[in-house]
């Protein structure tokens, strides 16, 4: 990458077709953007303006609500890390990120644990949804199916990217994926005490499907000491590789650093992240990749503060432990280091 760079590449997911007349180009240039950037706007994504809006709408309504509304379903109250955080008690390398936020996954009944099982069973359970906004539940869930959708498509086009077959991650995601939907707004910076939305991280899982509001924030990281602005574009989700990907592709792929800072005095932003990973029992196999693809492997990028496991539950569950440090002392104290002062995994 080089200075030069200063917009994120626009890619048609209806290019990816297998009967499509470009299809052979636009996986090229999906391998390129995926191996330098690791990130681009995604077009062609099928999902109807109207389901956008309508979540949109309501996400807004939801941030409207009293905070008492809020409050009732306030993450402290999930072993499972579902619900909403005011701004400033979610955390990036132990800084404090300045939005407030709701998280969902999939809707799943929380299970039994026996003795021995590991811990990350533990994330396994239902949503909170608030009492004030009934019509959130239904569209939240068709939302996490219709993005998760979207993701495996374009999934299946990085698996043939890097010369597989498309449902090459099929046996580690199609037994219930791990999915993560947060509706996510950013203050303006008379409101916070920095302007980090969220700080500079990579993503956990195998992509990021985000979908932004009128107003910026989001800056992808140059490589050459610098940030991309990946300003608004409607009708588009933002697309990034995320790490499950780099350690399939033994590196091949990089997920690319990335942060979010506050929008200026007097405003906010509205986000839609989405998170689509492999099923938390999955262990990540390394590809056999075409000897052209394997020779330019440089290996996993390795981030002492961050380690990366192949077992797909563990590395979740660190991620929501350091992040959600309330959480975490209140229903997992059992799995945090009693050395550390901050609630770092033991």
């Amino acid at each position: 990458m080089t200075q030069s760079i200063k917009r994120l590449p626009i890619l048609d997911l209806r290019r990816f077709a297998p009967d499509h007349p470009e299809r052979a180009a636009a996986l090229e240039e999906l391998r390129h953007v995926a191996r330098s950037l690791g990130f681009f706007y995604l077009t062609g994504h099928g999902i109807a303006q109207a389901e956008i809006d309508a979540l949109t709408a309501l996400a807004r309504r939801f941030f409207a609500l009293p905070l008492e509304s809020k409050l009732e379903i306030e993450m402290r109250r999930s072993p499972h890390f579902r619900g909403y955080n005011r701004a400033g008690l979610e955390y990036t390398r132990g800084a404090q990120d300045w939005r407030e936020q709701v998280d969902f996954g999939p809707e799943r009944e929380k299970l039994t644990l026996a003795p021995g099982d590991p811990p990350w069973k533990r994330l396994i359970g239902p949503n909170q949804f608030p009492s004030a906004l009934p019509e959130l539940r239904p569209a939240v869930l068709k939302w996490i199916d219709d993005v998760t959708a979207v993701g495996i498509k374009v999934l299946q086009a990085f698996s043939e990217a890097l010369g597989q077959t498309p449902d090459v991650f099929a046996p580690i995601y199609s037994n219930g994926p791990n999915q993560l939907l947060k509706i996510v707004r950013y203050p303006g910076r008379d409101q916070t005490e920095s302007d980090q939305g969220v700080g500079a991280h990579k993503d956990g899982g195998f992509v990021t499907l985000l979908l932004q509001d009128r107003v910026g924030g989001l800056q992808v990281d140059d490589g050459a000491g610098g940030w991309i602005d990946a300003a608004p574009i409607p009708r588009t989700f933002v697309v990034n590789v995320g790490e499950l990907l780099e350690l399939a592709s033994n590196g091949y792929l990089k997920a690319n650093i990335h942060r979010v800072v506050t929008p200026p005095a007097g405003g906010e932003r509205l986000s839609i992240p989405f998170f689509l990973g492999a099923n938390l029992a999955a262990t990540i196999p390394v590809l056999d990749l075409p000897a052209a693809l394997a020779a330019e492997v440089s290996g996993v990028t390795q981030d002492p503060l961050n380690p990366l496991f192949r077992e797909v539950g563990r590395n979740v569950l660190k991620s929501r432990l350091r992040s959600h440090p309330d959480v975490a002392r209140a229903h997992h104290a059992d799995l945090i280091d009693p050395a550390q002062k901050e609630a770092v995994p033991a």
